[in-house]
């Protein structure tokens, strides 16, 4: 850890100059990407509130097909820079499907995701799960009240299928991470078979956001890990139940990345650090006065050109409530979470938590040492250009000093057991050792071959 700590704290004695100096653009008009997701909302609000604008930025913001899509118009220069699944751009820094240096100055946000079941498998789950004294479910719920389901349809002789919305993404690793927490095996990759679904007892695939609730309908697959508003779409349509969100699974885990390509920031530095001022005054505006403006951004990503879902669908996540059964709202202040705890903030410990789950499950086929995951946390996450944004909004008076990790050294304090569903910490600083202390998963010196884990 010590050579990564060197290098953030070189690179922020080279930014300390530039922030005397007013930035002078080298490229204003930008096009943006984003997935039809609640979480966006920090583009849309920079947009709408014309915080782009104050930076001298001519934005327009397109929806993307699916994660791929947009990955590709960044790396083909197409799109300047997009929304993105934390496990983008590292996987694509160290080549794993495509590849491309990626990096990102902004992490979008915290939270934010939920586990949905179909009708017919929550029914099977109920009798396994505790009650609360009101008859309701008792939260939050482990995957081990899955176990029945699975075994069910295995003896009916059908595959349990789950969808998630893709390889690298957060969705991928939650669902895993609930399943394996529960005993259930969600499958290994390896170098000749990317479907994840090596030894699994549970088969996870691929399906884009807004068709979730389509596919979960249709019965192609029992359930699915997804970002708002498609967990509560079911909700709506009575076709499926949320059993836990991410917050439930982990206490504000890290999700969306804004990235962009190492060559767009070196070839436009002013430009990198003007649209992240105008990124962290969104996610400002978005928590500030205890989400008094959720309302109003609930309206904003309702439009079609945004996420297009229901203004009532939206408004049931990120306003501080979750509905998991109709009539079962709870109250989860934190699902969506944009700029309080330091959510903006690209902390190298978020990095390695990805970086340790693509290991987990055979992504990263071999061993790698604790300082290969500080190396690659810091080729992508770069919290020296944040900081100089943030700098840069204190001194004209639109953010307050005390609301930035100064002082951070890249890494979070480690994620107690008891904000873990698991009960297992998740300390960065020692990645090979977090690794050793899951129960399901690769071990140091293992690797997959075949349909096996061998080592």
């Amino acid at each position: 850890m010590k050579t990564l700590l060197l290098g953030l704290t070189a690179s922020l004695a080279l930014t300390g100059a530039a922030n005397a100096q007013s930035l002078e653009l080298e490229k204003d008009e930008l096009t943006f990407g984003f997935i039809k997701l609640t979480d966006m909302a920090p583009l849309a609000v920079a947009y709408e509130n014309g915080y782009f604008l104050d930076e001298g930025l001519f934005v327009t913001l397109e929806a993307q097909a699916n994660w791929k899509v947009l990955l590709d118009g960044v790396i083909s220069g197409q799109l300047d820079g997009a929304h993105m699944l934390a496990g983008q751009p590292l996987a694509a820094t160290m080549g794993y499907g495509t590849e491309a240096h990626i990096i990102t100055p902004f992490s979008m946000d915290l939270n934010g995701n939920g586990i949905t079941v179909s009708n017919e498998v929550w029914d099977i789950m109920k009798p396994n799960i505790p009650k609360m004294d009101d008859g309701r479910p008792q939260h939050p719920i482990s995957a081990e009240a899955l176990v029945p389901a699975v075994e069910q349809f295995r003896a009916q002789g059908k595959p349990f299928n789950m969808g998630m919305v893709f390889p690298v993404s957060t969705h991928n690793y939650e669902l895993r991470y609930w399943l394996a927490a529960g005993g259930l095996n969600p499958g290994f990759y390896s170098p000749e078979n990317v479907t994840g679904q090596i030894a699994a007892d549970v088969f996870l695939s691929v399906t884009p956001p807004p068709q979730m609730p389509a596919t979960l309908e249709a019965g192609t697959i029992s359930g699915y890990a997804v970002g708002e508003p498609w967990n509560q779409q079911a909700v709506f349509k009575g076709i499926g139940v949320p059993v836990i969100t991410d917050y439930q699974l982990w206490k504000n885990n890290p999700e969306k990345v804004f990235g962009i390509t190492a060559a767009f920031a070196e070839q436009y530095p002013n430009t990198t650090v003007a649209l992240t001022k105008a990124l962290i005054r969104a996610a400002i505006w978005l928590d500030e006065n205890d989400n008094a403006n959720r309302p109003e951004a609930v309206e904003i990503l309702s439009r079609p050109e945004y996420v297009g879902a229901d203004y009532d669908v939206i408004a049931n996540s990120m306003t501080g409530f979750f509905e998991f059964e109709k009539g079962d709202k709870r109250d989860i202040p934190d699902f969506n979470v944009f700029f309080r705890y330091y959510a903006t903030y690209p902390f190298y410990s978020d990095a390695i938590w990805y970086l340790t789950q693509m290991r987990r499950w055979g992504q990263i086929d071999e061993t790698k040492d604790d300082q290969w995951y500080f190396d690659m946390a810091a080729k992508v996450y770069k919290p020296a250009i944040y900081l100089e944004a943030a700098r840069l909004l204190v001194d004209e008076g639109l953010a307050n000093e005390a609301d930035f990790p100064w002082d951070s050294n890249g890494f979070k304090e480690p994620t107690p057991a008891a904000d873990i569903i698991d009960g297992i910490p998740y300390d960065g600083s020692a990645p090979n050792a977090y690794l050793e202390s899951l129960p399901i998963g690769l071990k140091s010196g293992q690797i997959v071959v075949g349909t096996e884990v061998q080592g």
